[in-house]
């Protein structure tokens, strides 16, 4: 385990459980726009976080680099800089390197350095592997075994930002304005159990997937000691960091579809699938035996983003809070309807969703409505 504790929670702050902001933006229609919308969005939350943590994740992000795996990595020494980009050579075809464009800023205090990769996997390297599982296998083995270093976005034509401060300043330091992209989701992080240091802000990443997370994920332990049986290995120290393994596992490798993966997060109570009709019942109770070890145990909300999908979604009984609004091909999820109608203020439609429910957007396909939405939970 890699030491962090000297850059942990530097102002001291006490626990408060209530915190956390999370929003996603996604033009529906492929779209893109820059990052101003969402800055101005998450900083209106900006009383739900402490400064110790702040991010956003963009997809669409590099178009003339679409195929290869961009990696963002942190860098606490030169050391670690030299020892990475030597074990990248020997893995990957490097086919651009640079350091992230940054802007001083007076209340970003010693920030790591951060650089991005662009990278092609080598075909001797992956043998009978996927190259996503090549991927995965060598983020977990910088993250675990080169030292002041960490991989934290991974993926395609996509990449997460992400340090200690509040999120609008995050957004300012790594220049989001100059960027453009079709989906885009923000954090803004009030540290409960875990540190607050620039790896364990959100969002968090795997290939091209990425969670922001309000809650605080109780089955924590059980969580991490099942996925660590596929390989993935929790060095962040962060209960986010298990949802994201999680849905890369059930749904990129087990091909489980969104919905589904939502009964696993977040399944019905015992009562209540009792009186769902036996087909329902029968693919519950499957669900709960085979992946009771990844049911999400405590209050969440969290917004998924992969390429070309947008998902947001609670615990069973919504002790977090999550606003849904349309207009026309954009859909908005925020912890507070304020910050939706602050960038967009003649919505469509705006709702809370039912617990346990997923809203989920797609390119290319209608966005569904509440009553869509409430019409699927009643069938």
């Amino acid at each position: 385990m890699k030491d962090i504790t000297r850059i942990n929670n530097p102002y001291g702050e006490d626990k408060a459980i209530e915190s956390c902001s999370i929003f996603g933006m996604m033009d529906t229609t492929g779209k893109r726009f820059s990052g101003e919308g969402i800055i101005k969005a998450i900083a209106n939350m900006h009383v739900r976080g402490n400064g110790l943590g702040g991010g956003f994740a963009a997809y669409g992000l590099y178009p003339e680099y679409a195929d290869f795996y961009a990696f963002h990595i942190m860098y606490m020494s030169p050391e670690g800089k030299t020892d990475t980009e030597c074990f990248l050579k020997q893995k990957f075809e490097v086919v651009n390197a640079e350091e992230l464009p940054t802007r001083p800023t007076i209340t970003i205090v010693n920030p790591p350095l951060v650089r991005r990769y662009f990278l092609k996997v080598k075909k001797q390297e992956c043998r009978e592997q996927s190259e996503d599982d090549f991927v995965v296998n060598r983020v977990m083995d910088i993250n675990t075994s080169i030292r002041d270093t960490f991989v934290f976005s991974s993926g395609k034509n996509m990449g997460v930002f992400k340090g200690v401060g509040y999120p609008e300043e995050i957004g300012g330091y790594f220049c989001l304005e100059n960027y453009e992209g079709y989906l885009w989701t923000a954090h803004g992080r009030f540290p409960t159990n875990t540190p607050g240091w620039w790896g364990g802000a959100h969002p968090f990443n795997i290939l091209d997937w990425t969670v922001v997370h309000n809650g605080e994920i109780s089955s924590y332990g059980i969580n991490r000691r099942y996925l660590e049986q596929f390989g993935y290995k929790c060095t962040l120290q962060t209960d986010t960091e298990v949802i994201t393994y999680a849905v890369d596992l059930l749904v990129r490798k087990h091909s489980l579809p969104i919905e589904i993966m939502a009964k696993v997060f977040a399944p019905p109570f015992w009562d209540d699938i009792e009186r769902r009709s036996q087909e329902d019942r029968e693919l519950i109770t499957v669900l709960r035996q085979v992946y009771g070890s990844l049911l999400m145990n405590g209050p969440f909300t969290i917004i998924i983003a992969h390429q070309g999908e947008m998902i947001g979604l609670t615990d069973r009984i919504r002790l977090r809070p999550l606003t849904a609004g349309v207009k026309g091909s954009m859909l908005y999820l925020s912890s507070e309807e304020a910050s939706i109608r602050l960038i967009c203020h003649d919505l469509d439609e705006t709702w809370i969703p039912m617990g346990g429910e997923p809203i989920i957007g797609s390119l290319g396909k209608p966005l569904k409505s509440k009553e869509t939405t409430l019409a699927g939970k009643v069938a």
